[in-house]
């Protein structure tokens, strides 16, 4: 009894011990919540709050009763979209379209980052530097019309193919097509600016690893191998999983400003489709069931992606 005794005034000491330390971190570190209290007020605002809607997928919409008021249907919207004809077809375009992307696009920036690296005079650098960025800052409805003037039947490009074979190519028309514009076009616009934070990390790289490296006999590849790339694998593999997490998140407005009517077989992706169904339609809980569902396999995309590096990269994840 009294060691029982004894042994609860020992973890009601710790637990106060635990409490006051706490409280005197919090005193000490108050100012750094303060700071993040307006990103997390307007997150909690504008990024969960809305996140209530998604309710209508399991409703019968109807404006007039509100979401409240609407019936609940169950899982009769996703059953809808499961089960219908255009599933596997807009399904597989948006997989194909994102996994296509991520893979061919993912070691672009790595690569100029440690092209950069190699560029010692600090002027060349920068002026490199800005021609690679200076395409993320083009709106998309400006990319999207060079790119239907660039590959027009009378085009810059197709005057080149006329020149080769005889015959123009429709670019923006044939369906097997749309994937490799789509995907090139995405990696001329973002690859530079994607290249910062990995150009970022370089430049905490000793130069005297590299000297060291050089004399031992070791060539630029090797050192590259050795030195440059152990250094930024941790952002590497964060950068890879947060990509891989938004796989099924293609960009709207791109692929809809591309579609036409010839390569819709190809180009109806979840997102364009979701627009269509649900604002030009007017279908608001099958519109939120499919997007839920697209939502659904990023997170399970995500986790999946997450421990898989995490085992390759010796427990080093995003979480």
């Amino acid at each position: 009894m009294q060691h029982s005794l004894k042994t609860h005034q020992e973890r009601t000491a710790v637990r106060s011990r635990g409490i006051q330390s706490g409280l005197e971190y919090l005193k000490k570190t108050y100012l750094l919540y303060l700071l993040l209290a307006p990103a997390l007020i307007l997150t909690l605002i504008f990024k969960y709050g809305p996140m209530y809607g998604a309710v209508i997928a399991f409703k019968d919409f109807s404006p007039i009763k509100g979401i409240m008021g609407s019936e609940w249907v169950g899982f009769k919207h996703f059953d809808k979209f499961l089960s219908s004809p255009n599933f596997e077809v807009i399904f597989m375009n948006t997989l194909k379209l994102s996994a296509f992307g991520l893979f061919l696009g993912f070691p672009v920036p790595i690569l100029l980052a440690l092209m950069l690296n190699q560029v010692r005079r600090a002027g060349v650098k920068k002026n490199i530097q800005l021609f690679l960025y200076a395409p993320n800052f083009i709106s998309v409805v400006v990319i999207v019309g060079m790119l239907f003037i660039f590959l027009s039947p009378t085009g810059a490009i197709n005057q080149l193919v006329i020149w080769l074979t005889g015959e123009p190519v429709m670019f923006m028309l044939g369906p097997e097509y749309f994937r490799w514009i789509y995907i090139l076009s995405d990696i001329w616009t973002g690859a530079g600016w994607a290249s910062i934070i990995y150009v970022a990390a370089l430049a905490n790289v000793d130069p005297e690893l590299h000297n060291a490296a050089s004399l031992d006999g070791a060539n630029l590849l090797q050192r590259i191998r050795h030195i440059d790339l152990p250094t930024i694998r941790p952002i590497m593999a964060i950068v890879f999983i947060l990509a891989a997490g938004g796989i099924m998140s293609i960009g709207f407005e791109k692929a809809y400003l591309m579609q036409t009517a010839m390569n819709l077989p190809t180009s109806e992706i979840i997102p364009t489709y979701v627009y269509k169904i649900g604002l030009q339609k007017g279908d608001y809980s099958y519109s939120a069931a499919v997007g839920l569902f697209n939502s659904v396999i990023n997170v399970i995309l995500l986790i999946t992606v997450n421990f898989a590096v995490k085992k390759m990269n010796d427990g080093d994840g995003l979480y």
